[in-house]
């Protein structure tokens, strides 16, 4: 099993000036659903069609990871 760790606050200086930036929401919810499929085992092609969705719809890339994985418990 294979945790993904991301830092979602990056801080950046400019000259003397430091610079705070966060990693946009929808990059925390890839995070998240990444994180959601890899706590099992599961096929590359299941996380990167979940990922696929989730660039045109969050929501429907959790309800596919979710039904994917009830069925795995089913099984």
């Amino acid at each position: 099993m294979s945790n993904i760790q991301v830092n979602l606050e990056k801080a950046q200086k400019i000259g003397s000036q430091l610079l705070e930036t966060t990693v946009p929401e929808t990059n925390k919810n890839l995070v998240i659903l990444a994180e959601k499929l890899t706590e099992f085992e599961v096929p590359l092609k299941v996380l990167l069609q979940a990922l696929a969705i989730a660039a045109y719809d969050s929501a429907a890339a959790f309800r596919y990871a979710d039904n994917y994985l009830n069925n795995l418990k089913i099984d």
